[in-house]
């Protein structure tokens, strides 16, 4: 394994890397089916379901940092994005007896269905 230093920016669920002495990324990892996991003190790995054996290692400056940085890249997903919304609009639905993204015209029928319509 050979180690380079890059400078990393998560954007919604983009991690982008940088070279250190450059202003555009050179690359950037889709944050959707990975496994974020602490490797040893400071370090930590990001895999992908569809390429296990593909492993992205990133170390930190300190031990607190890598906790960081793992809850922000575990919380980043769409998948996790999903999963809050409709915990927290269920939650709101109990509390209130109102849906609260009915006002944006998204109906009880059309909740976060999967899958595209055939025409």
């Amino acid at each position: 394994a050979v180690l380079k230093k890059r400078l990393v920016k998560l954007v919604v669920n983009f991690l982008f890397y940088f070279r250190t002495d450059e202003a555009e990324p050179i690359g950037a990892l889709l944050l959707e089916h990975c496994r974020i996991t602490k490797e040893e003190e400071n370090v930590f790995s990001i895999s992908f379901i569809e390429e296990p054996e593909r492993k992205y290692c990133f170390e930190c400056d300190s031990e607190e940092q890598c906790q960081e940085w793992i809850e922000a890249l575990k919380r980043a997903s769409y998948e996790f994005m999903r999963r809050s919304l409709i915990f927290y609009r269920n939650e709101i639905q109990k509390m209130t007896g109102k849906d609260p993204l009915e006002q944006y015209g998204i109906s009880e029928e059309a909740r976060f269905q999967l899958g595209t319509r055939k025409q």
